[in-house]
């Protein structure tokens, strides 16, 4: 059975910084690309980053590069996300999930997704 757990998750003043961690277990883990979302009340989930089954593929949303910083450690079927100065519009449930490649943004193309992280970013 396959599970992505999140974590990481809270409530931080505008500006903070918190750290999203995803442990995968019921997969081999490096043969896959790991994707960020997250979804806002009232809005479609989003794509937030990826990172390629190996370290050095990356991919980011406009609204979060140079902000957030996305990693993965297969040793341990872990993946991370980083995010600095964060704003109040970051927040949002936040959910990791397996893909193909990580230039997809497509929801539509994750496999297995996780239960999701709350990030609450107060102004």
């Amino acid at each position: 059975q396959v599970q992505l757990v999140e974590s990481g998750g809270g409530l931080v003043q505008a500006g903070g910084s918190l750290r999203l961690s995803c442990v995968a277990s019921g997969l081999t883990f490096s043969n896959y690309a790991m994707g960020w979302f997250r979804q806002a009340p009232g809005k479609e989930r989003e794509f937030v980053a990826a990172i390629s089954r190996t370290i050095g593929g990356t991919f980011y949303a406009d609204s979060v590069k140079g902000r957030f910083t996305v990693s993965r450690d297969n040793a341990k079927s872990a993946a991370y996300l980083e995010m600095n100065s964060l704003k109040p519009e970051d927040t949002a449930v936040y959910y990791c999930a397996t893909g193909p490649t990580y230039t997809s943004r497509a929801v539509g193309s994750y496999k297995y997704w996780g239960q999701g992280t709350q990030v609450t970013v107060s102004s």
